[in-house]
């Protein structure tokens, strides 16, 4: 038996704390009858509606995908273009990603159909580490790579300090490969951040997440996480939180 809340944050449907926010309002029923209480628990077999809606109590799952370029990180796209459960298409349950990487960026993005672990993964507080490859524009001098390291103001407002490393420059073609590690989950900041800097991003790739690689993947290829992975997820970012 598993806590209401908890099961209603795992299907999806809100954080855990806007669940017992749902079920103090009297918007959710177990088995046709309003609950109230925060401390009821649950079986699969119970029927639990929120808002006049039955919840579908799906086995959480858990994978790591590459993706590629030229893909929405999303479950639809009313443009169809190609969107990353895509590459899913005998999953029966219904995944969808935690966070999103843009649409000219490839490499690590998670997926679940745990409503819970995706929103303790992107809570602000739980601040993973996240490291990206970067191809710039013209080679960034290394007082402008410090600037991004000390954290550097944007419209919406001053960075947290990352990790940069110069991997290599080409003076010929006045590009360079720069290594970044940031903690934060802004949109397309480490875009913007370059552009700060006065570098456009030529192409941008997340190598790493937290302690998760694309070791043996490419481009389109998906693994399922371990229980182990899961645990250790979890783990860490209970850790971040209660540390913030």
């Amino acid at each position: 038996m598993e806590r209401l809340q908890k099961v209603i944050a795992r299907a999806g449907i809100a954080s855990r704390r806007k669940s017992e926010e749902l079920i103090k309002e009297g918007r959710v029923k177990v088995n046709g009858k309003i609950v109230t209480e925060l401390g009821i628990k649950v079986t699969p077999s119970d029927r639990v509606e929120v808002n006049e809606v039955q919840i579908e109590s799906e086995v959480p799952v858990y994978f790591l995908l590459y993706k590629p370029r030229g893909v929405i990180s999303s479950v639809s796209d009313e443009k169809g273009r190609k969107v990353v459960t895509d590459f899913f298409p005998h999953l029966m349950e219904r995944i969808y990603p935690v966070g999103r990487l843009d649409y000219d960026t490839s490499g690590l993005l998670l997926l679940t159909n745990d409503g819970e672990f995706a929103n303790l993964l992107m809570h602000p507080s739980n601040q993973i580490e996240k490291v990206y490859v970067v191809k710039t524009k013209g080679i960034p001098a290394k007082e402008n790579l410090r600037k991004l390291e000390r954290g550097i103001r944007l419209e919406d407002g001053k960075t947290a300090p990352a990790r940069v490393k110069m991997l290599s420059g080409d003076t010929k073609k006045q590009t360079a490969i720069i290594e970044i590690s940031i903690h934060e989950g802004r949109n397309r900041q480490v875009r913007r951040m370059f552009e700060a800097i006065g570098h456009d991003v030529l192409k941008l790739k997340r190598e790493r997440y937290g302690f998760l690689t694309l070791s043996g993947l490419t481009a389109g290829d998906a693994r399922e996480l371990t229980p182990h992975e899961v645990k250790q997820l979890r783990a860490m970012a209970m850790d971040l939180k209660k540390k913030s």
